[in-house]
């Protein structure tokens, strides 16, 4: 193989390998889980992996958390400017927001939710997998967090 042949050999594959990459896991500025998770399925209060944390981060990406009534549960997402997280989606019945009494940076999500009846929630927020900065290399993958949390 000629010299300028191995070259561009080289670089189309180092490029494919960085595309590929970007794709299927997250990097490690901010904080935050290596791996997307899908949707959770629907668990029950007897599920053994039912935790009962009270703080949450990116961490806790696809866990299940059970929470008794009038237990608080606090998420704080870190991210960056770049890479930032949006706002907590709630959806299900069972939490009320309240105060998360935490000092945001750019790119963080902070929220907290006291159990206020029985009921089963998913807590949700994404940030994309790649920094959005011009001049460079980004793709369209985004990092889901979520957690599904159960009230007794």
């Amino acid at each position: 193989m000629r010299p300028t042949t191995h070259r561009t050999a080289l670089a189309s594959a180092a490029l494919t390998l960085l595309l590929a990459g970007c794709g299927t896991q997250a990097g490690n500025e901010g904080g935050g889980s290596d791996t997307v998770s899908p949707p959770p399925s629907s668990p029950s209060p007897s599920s053994p992996a039912c935790t009962s944390a009270s703080e949450l981060d990116a961490a806790d990406s696809g866990s299940t958390v059970c929470l008794a009534v009038g237990d608080t549960i606090r998420i704080s997402l870190d991210g960056t400017k770049s890479r930032p997280w949006k706002p907590v989606a709630v959806d299900g019945s069972g939490l009320e927001a309240t105060n998360s009494g935490i000092v945001l940076l750019p790119g963080d999500a902070s929220s907290a939710y006291k159990a206020v009846s029985a009921g089963q929630v998913r807590l949700s927020s994404q940030r994309p997998l790649c920094a959005t900065e011009t001049g460079r290399v980004s793709c369209k993958g985004i990092q889901e967090w979520w957690v599904a949390v159960l009230v007794t």
